[in-house]
């Protein structure tokens, strides 16, 4: 099958890209990467009026480093960030997840941005920028808005991005040297979507520990309980029991098997981020 027929246009900056999508009211769609939406457009999932392409906007493919904090372009594409040479907690983690996402030639051409705002809730992304409580940052034409990651994705393919406004950056807040980290993806073979996630950060001298369960039926899931007990008892407290209990509180639907995969999971995690 083929896409249908439709419009297209390559704005140079995010303002204009956001006024095109309210002329478009409502018909329009951006394209970055385009390794979900052109699928998307041969299957006929979406039959947009418009496409406005932003993959060439230059803003959108910056990473900044501003003090203790690290931005990240929307269009910033996965290869990106594996290839980077930050050799610092954060740098090691963003590298692993994106080199963790598909094939090379997807990570060429997909975008962190464009990860975002499918909101498939087993993509990396979604899991790792809850696990680093990002901020995204939001534009359309007129102004800018920030909002947490924990409440950007409202849920499975659905977050709160307006229908003229474009994800244009992430804000991550650096974690000192000190920091440890695991993330454990359990996939039925390379290069597919994980059926489980576990992520863990562990950073003693900011008074930080995060663990987050992803790939669920909707938004990534934070264990915080689970982390205090983690951070303060190593491995001892990263039982499957304990881990069990904690996914039952944070995702009461899970049946017996969900479950036990999500908890081998989050232990994996957690054992990489402690070191043994």
């Amino acid at each position: 099958m083929k896409a249908p027929a439709f419009e297209y246009e390559r704005p140079d900056s995010v303002k204009q890209a956001a006024s095109m999508l309210a002329r478009a009211n409502g018909e329009g769609r951006l394209l970055a990467g385009g390794q979900t939406l052109g699928p998307m457009l041969n299957l006929r999932l979406v039959m947009p009026r418009i496409v406005i392409d932003i993959g060439h906007i230059a803003a959108l493919k910056r990473i900044d480093e501003r003090g203790e904090r690290l931005v990240i372009g929307g269009g910033v594409t996965h290869a990106t960030l594996e290839d980077r040479n930050d050799q610092s907690p954060l740098g090691q983690l963003l590298a692993h997840a994106a080199g963790s996402i598909a094939y090379r030639a997807i990570r060429n051409r997909g975008t962190v941005g464009g990860s975002l705002c499918h909101a498939d809730p087993a993509a990396d992304w979604v899991t790792i920028m809850t696990l680093l409580d990002a901020e995204i940052i939001i534009a359309d034409s007129s102004r800018q808005r920030r909002v947490p990651m924990s409440e950007f994705m409202v849920g499975a393919f659905a977050t709160v991005l307006g229908p003229t406004e474009v994800l244009e950056a992430i804000e991550i807040a650096k974690p000192s040297s000190q920091t440890r980290w695991g993330y454990y993806r359990i996939s039925r073979k390379v290069g597919e979507f994980p059926e489980a996630v576990g992520a863990v950060l562990l950073d003693p001298e900011r008074g930080t520990s995060r663990i987050v369960a992803g790939a669920l039926d909707g938004a990534p899931a934070l264990l915080p309980a689970l982390a205090q007990r983690v951070a303060a008892q190593g491995a001892t407290a990263a039982t499957i029991d304990n881990i069990s209990a904690a996914l039952t509180d944070a995702v009461p639907g899970f049946d017996a098997f969900q479950r036990q995969l999500h908890a081998v999971a989050v232990r994996r995690a957690v054992l990489q981020a402690i070191g043994s």
